[in-house]
């Protein structure tokens, strides 16, 4: 396995741990749609929040969460949108971001609510 996908695999688990420790119920990981791939699916009382794990091994050259491109957005929102028809859910939702720099022994993890909206 490629080390940049050890480590989103291990942001991924990091942002797992970090959701059920504040009470998210994780439904999904890696849920894929057609092209999309959202990373973790949680629910929080009403709301679903779908969550993209950004995780980098240096800030160098900007923050995780600046990472996050308009085209995957897009794809984000149409996976989501089908899930919820999938599933017959009625909830509301929520878009999350958690940014991870691992940096040595030293891991930032940053919880970003409504990190964008869905239009």
């Amino acid at each position: 396995m490629a080390e940049h996908n050890k480590l989103g695999d291990l942001g991924e688990e990091l942002a797992v741990a970090h959701l059920v420790k504040n009470g998210y119920d994780i439904l999904e990981r890696n849920y894929a749609y057609q092209k999309a791939e959202v990373d973790i699916i949680a629910q929080t009382g009403q709301t679903l929040v779908v969550v993209e794990v950004k995780t980098r091994s240096t800030a160098d050259f900007g923050n995780p969460q600046d990472f996050l491109k308009p085209k995957q957005i897009k794809r984000l929102v149409m996976a989501v949108d089908a899930y919820i028809i999938n599933n017959d859910l009625d909830v509301e939702v929520r878009f999350d971001i958690i940014a991870i720099v691992m940096d040595g022994n030293k891991i930032n993890l940053e919880h970003i609510e409504d990190a964008f909206y869905h239009f």
